[in-house]
């Protein structure tokens, strides 16, 4: 019983409300003696002792931050997170982590479930599906990153400028014939913006474009490279690291590593298994470090709403 005892249980046992449980836990005023001693006893009894966390989740703290991840599993999100939390530490507030599994749904209950308990700010790890109206009561509590949205704080990263590095920097190589691996156009930013920017930087350069649109993922990858690969195909771009593991793997099988391979990420594993490739790094911790800082502003008044864009290198 001692684990499992609630708020809800203290005010049963005691015979009062959870309003009155909580002013107790709280040490606050407006309860009578009576009443504070009754349910002290029953917390004696019971060896009941809120944790930090839980003290937290039920909004009495007055310093707790959210971080709404899309996967737990996440290299690119992990890092950013790894660089919100010392400032959040430092600021003396206690974070706590979530995971929308890229679904509206799990965003819109996390969230309802934040507002009741009294939750001061969030960092949300946005995707394809989110929207501003859904977002909108968090205006000034809140920083989005990967996505902007009106009227919301948000981190994002330059995909445009990302594509253009890599072609730029192939074409420096001399390739004229460089092909894209990429997401389809349904996701906003690894898909529609990294594609619209190979074309756009295609047509730029006059080189011809060969493009396949798959999934975020390595079996895609492979699946796909066999597509874009002609006769006179010299290089190609991959929207993400994760993309090129697959593609490296179809190139290796069919002997066909004189290709030169980029991608963006820049994440240790690509470069530990294929050093060969070059990327640009999107900057994940340097957007995990800006959000966090722009959310301790806006808690404190000091800032305003802002969209940051963090800007792209070659690695």
């Amino acid at each position: 019983m001692q684990n499992r005892l609630t708020i809800k249980d203290i005010a049963r046992l005691s015979g009062v409300g959870k309003s009155t449980v909580s002013r107790v836990l709280n040490n606050e005023g407006s309860v009578s003696p009576q009443t504070r001693e009754r349910v002290e006893a029953v917390i004696r009894s019971h060896g009941f002792t809120p944790s930090k966390s839980a003290r937290a989740m039920r909004g009495q703290s007055d310093k707790v931050v959210a971080i709404i991840v899309s996967r737990l599993d996440s290299p690119s999100e992990n890092q950013a997170v790894r660089t919100m939390l010392p400032l959040l530490y430092q600021q003396g507030f206690d974070p706590i982590v979530l995971e929308s599994q890229f679904e509206t749904r799990l965003v819109q209950e996390h969230l309802q479930v934040l507002q009741q308990r009294n939750i001061d700010g969030v960092i949300l790890f946005g995707f394809t599906g989110l929207t501003a109206a859904m977002l909108a009561p968090w205006q000034e509590k809140m920083v989005v990153i990967a996505r902007d949205y009106p009227g919301i704080s948000s981190v994002c990263y330059d995909d445009d400028g990302a594509v253009k590095l890599l072609m730029q920097r192939l074409r420096q190589l001399g390739h004229s014939h460089i092909s894209y691996l990429g997401v389809q156009e349904s996701d906003a930013t690894t898909g529609m913006r990294r594609h619209q920017a190979y074309l756009a930087t295609c047509r730029k350069l006059k080189i011809p474009p060969i493009a396949a649109l798959g999934e975020l993922n390595y079996q895609s990858g492979f699946q796909l490279a066999a597509s874009v690969i002609e006769p006179h195909t010299s290089a190609l771009v991959c929207a993400s690291d994760t993309i090129a593991l697959g593609a490296m793997k179809y190139l290796q099988q069919h002997s066909l590593t004189a290709i030169q391979v980029c991608a963006i990420g820049n994440t240790p594993l690509l470069n530990f298994l294929f050093p060969e490739i070059f990327s640009v790094e999107l900057g994940y911790g340097t957007a995990g470090q800006q959000a966090a800082q722009q959310l301790l502003g806006q808690l404190s008044g000091e800032l305003g709403i802002r969209q940051i864009i963090i800007p792209s290198r070659l690695a």
